[in-house]
């Protein structure tokens, strides 16, 4: 998990409830000048409640204006970059060949709109062919992703999103689960990709 995702622990709820954090993302792909997928931008729009959660951790706001100052956005920037290790960056993706590396997240700035911290970082992209799947997702499920910001695609680039059967998905948390999907202390599968749409890009060259 992020940097704030040990503070979240104090608000979880029983598993019923979960995931806990919902972050809206958007994908812009970049190309490289013979065309191949290079990197990609990844914007997250967190939830009002986590980002109020964020505020108070870090004490901003403190007027309770909605409004942060420029003092405030820059303590506020790149907040949830600091990842711990192991931490994939819940971003995923694979060609024909398997899993390919993502390169570090690189800051591209941090907002305050409407209640919600908005957030962008880069990350190269090793390995790339004509065609590439992208999954935004965490693992243990604590927050869900979805692609509510749109996917942003180089010249001669088309993607397909395959959507995730969600029933399936809760079916197969159940039966994992058992009779301990409503206790609150029970270890929670990762399933998280169970529920991840899938973005399969192609494009006209490759690397």
């Amino acid at each position: 998990m992020r940097y704030f995702a040990a503070c979240l622990l104090l608000f979880a709820a029983p598993l019923q409830a979960h995931p806990h954090v919902f972050v809206e993302t958007g994908l812009r792909l970049v190309a490289s000048e013979s065309g191949a997928i290079q990197g990609v931008e990844v914007t997250w729009r967190y939830d009002e409640l986590y980002s109020l959660l964020v505020l108070e951790d870090m004490e901003l706001d403190s007027d309770f204006d909605g409004q942060l100052t420029m003092p405030e956005l820059e303590r506020l920037n790149g907040f949830d970059l600091q990842w711990v290790d192991g931490f994939e960056g819940d971003l995923y993706a694979q060609s024909a060949a398997g899993r390919l590396k993502l390169g570090a997240p690189q800051n591209r700035g941090t907002s305050f709109m409407a209640g919600q911290i908005i957030s962008r970082h880069y990350r190269s992209l090793e390995g790339a062919d004509a065609t590439l799947s992208l999954k935004a997702f965490d693992p243990t499920y604590y927050t869900a992703y979805d692609l509510g910001l749109g996917i942003d695609l180089p010249v001669g680039c088309k993607a397909e999103v395959v959507k995730a059967d969600v029933s399936a998905a809760t079916q197969m948390v159940m039966d994992l689960m058992g009779d301990s999907v409503d206790d609150p202390e029970a270890d929670y599968p990762e399933v998280g990709e169970a529920f991840a749409d899938e973005i399969v890009v192609t494009c006209d060259s490759g690397s």
